[in-house]
């Protein structure tokens, strides 16, 4: 699986665990007209939006992504294991986080409406990541691949060439032949 691929999913994720979070704390606080809870959730996502924007500043995104980037190991072959279930180890513990979140945030509102504001940080720094990772591939000509392991251990990057696919070389037309003098 492409990292950037991996840091896409995983900042779609938190968004949405964010969002689902958001709803569960309005239902509940709606239900139990709890409307102070309402408030200071209001002002925690409005805070949890600015922090989340001021941690994901490109510069931030570049200098989180650089350590891993460069601990990179090379390889001419890709992995033998599928996106799909890479992502799943992976990711699995947002989906945790939403189930364990989600369900003590129908009893109590703030956990929930805490929860969803810690998503929304973590969704907003996460942001620029991907583009980080895609200006460095770019800007070498590689491919950086997620190595299969669990979410529990250190992520580990495969460095493959990238052999410049997406995007054709530049190309100088042959200059005019000399005009003769006569």
């Amino acid at each position: 699986m492409l990292f950037a691929d991996l840091l896409r999913s995983t900042v779609l994720l938190t968004a949405a665990v964010a969002t689902v979070l958001g709803a569960v704390s309005v239902v509940v606080a709606n239900r139990e007209v709890d409307s102070s809870a309402l408030t200071v959730a209001a002002g925690w996502w409005v805070a949890a939006t600015a922090i989340g924007f001021w941690l994901g500043r490109s510069a931030r995104a570049a200098a989180a992504m650089s350590r891993v980037l460069a601990g990179a190991r090379t390889a001419t072959s890709l992995p033998s294991q599928s996106p799909g279930r890479i992502a799943f180890m992976r990711l699995w513990p947002i989906g945790a986080f939403a189930l364990i979140v989600g369900g003590t945030g129908s009893v109590w509102p703030q956990v929930a409406a805490i929860g969803a504001g810690y998503a929304i940080v973590t969704a907003l720094a996460w942001r620029g990541r991907e583009n980080a990772v895609a200006a460095i591939e770019e800007r070498d000509g590689v491919r950086f691949y997620v190595e299969p392991s669990s979410a529990l251990e250190p992520l580990r990057l495969i460095r493959t060439p990238g052999l410049y696919r997406d995007r054709a070389p530049t190309v100088k037309p042959p200059p005019p032949p000399p005009a003769e003098a006569g």
